[in-house]
């Protein structure tokens, strides 16, 4: 059954909201009152189209409908959740909710919000359970992270549904113990968004020197290992409690002013502007949103390879999209879009990774004839003895592409397959790939027949190819 999303309040963050759900297969109703909310949903739309497709190596369920509503009253009716993403006013949210739960009272609704608490948000509210902090970060279709932040009123069954329905569409719920002003993250980084205003006012640096020095250096460990992971590593051998001796006193130097706020006069935010306008005015917002979405993409998929951080978590989600394969005609071994990462300098797609994408195929059909992850480690598997690709047109990042897999050779120790791969949206074909394996022994590592289960298999559908 299709589940609904309303999204209430369609800027940037609502935007973001709107693509997350309509890319993992919601339909999603949008209430923004701006006449310009369509032109801007559909942007994002874009980026999203193009960006969280790369993250998988199966392609996402069918994009949902996008409707935009009149009202309120019309996008919620028939929700099973409400994300609430509308200015930093808190009357305006109190308003926002009253109108939500006049409508729909069962539904639970998340609010966007940066700054206040849940218990803030629930005064006055008809159902103060149903309301919790689902707090994400910028891009929404894109970073992981939600913070969920329950009051001492929300309702435990609702939080736990949020949770269930926020890791559905590939999300990292971090559950808040104690709600607090600015919720965790927020606090880190007005932390280091006020050193940066001193260091800029007082002549330090400049922000493209203050940017610098976190994507070279710290920025990328806490993509990796997050903050204290990373500090017990630099403790070495002895570990964090070593850390913690040799670098404590240095919180008594007055090293930082985070007591302290700049005067934030014309003076401090024209230098700021200027600054940033020499680092990135020759780029446009859209052409940043996209560099910033393939940089993301390139460092997700790293850790994904790895199995770590975000990467891990792309690795659960990406489980629960896994095809089934369908013997009626040829095999659909794989339905994806092509990363930014598997592109070179020429633009397109690097002949490497047609190796990849056909060895994904082979080990679809393996997994679909029975040689899967518990054969391999019983000791059996087929392994790639001669290929021959041939490149016919070019592919691009972003593309949404499928290969189709014919058994063309099913004879004992044999399996020879044919893989098409061909572009989604108009079927051209884009290259081939002629496989021939030989079934082997993992001990001994010589080809051996198959088990008869795997062998029967392999023999049923090279015949039903051949006849097809």
């Amino acid at each position: 059954m299709t589940k609904t999303a309303a999204i209430i309040g369609g800027g940037v963050i609502g935007g973001g909201w709107a693509a997350r759900f309509l890319l993992n297969g919601w339909d999603v109703n949008v209430f923004d009152p701006d006449p310009e909310a369509e032109r801007k949903i559909a942007e994002v739309m874009a980026n999203a189209r193009h960006a969280l497709p790369m993250l998988y190596d199966y392609a996402l369920p069918a994009e949902g409908n996008l409707r935009f509503c009149s009202s309120i009253s019309d996008a919620v009716a028939d929700a099973q959740w409400v994300q609430e993403s509308v200015s930093e006013r808190l009357e305006l949210k109190h308003k926002v909710l009253t109108e939500v739960q006049s409508a729909n009272a069962a539904v639970p609704i998340g609010s966007s919000t940066s700054g206040f608490k849940p218990s803030e948000l629930q005064e006055g509210a008809q159902i103060p359970g149903q309301i919790m902090v689902t707090h994400p970060f910028n891009p929404v279709y894109l970073l992981p992270l939600i913070e969920v932040v329950p009051s001492e009123a929300t309702s435990g069954q609702a939080v736990e549904n949020a949770i269930e329905i926020l890791t559905s569409i590939g999300l990292y719920p971090l559950r808040v113990q104690k709600e607090i002003d600015a919720h965790i993250a927020d606090r880190f980084l007005e932390a280091v968004w006020r050193e940066a205003l001193w260091l800029v006012k007082d002549g330090i640096a400049t922000t493209e020197e203050i940017d610098n020095a976190i994507r070279y250096g710290f920025g990328i460990r806490w993509a990796q290992m997050g903050l204290f992971e990373t500090y017990r590593v630099a403790g070495g051998e002895a570990g964090m409690r070593h850390f913690m001796a040799q670098f404590g006193p240095a919180l008594k130097w007055p090293w930082t002013k985070l007591m302290d706020v700049p005067d934030f006069t014309d003076e401090l935010v024209d230098m700021i502007a200027d600054q940033s306008d020499a680092q990135s005015g020759h780029l446009t917002i859209r052409e940043l949103e996209r560099k910033r979405d393939n940089n993301l993409i390139a460092m997700m998929r790293a850790l994904k390879q790895q199995g770590n951080a975000a990467g891990r978590l792309i690795n659960d989600h990406q489980e629960s999209l896994r095809p089934k394969l369908d013997d009626s005609g040829p095999l659909i071994t794989v339905k994806r879009s092509i990363p930014v990462d598997w592109t070179d300098y020429n633009g397109h797609m690097n002949e490497g990774r047609y190796g990849q994408i056909f060895s994904d195929a082979a080990d679809a059909v393996m997994n679909h004839v029975g040689a899967n992850a518990e054969y391999i480690e019983a000791g059996n598997s087929y392994f790639t003895a001669e290929t021959t690709v041939k490149y016919l047109v070019e592919s691009h990042a972003g593309e949404q592409v499928t290969v189709e897999s014919k058994i063309t050779l099913g004879e004992g120790k044999k399996l020879r397959c044919f893989h098409e791969m061909k572009r989604e949206s108009d079927g051209e074909l884009l290259a081939t790939c002629d496989q021939f394996m030989l079934h082997v022994n993992l001990e001994s590592r010589r080809s051996c027949p198959p088990l008869e289960h795997v062998r029967d298999m392999v023999e049923g559908l090279a015949k039903q190819h051949a006849e097809a």
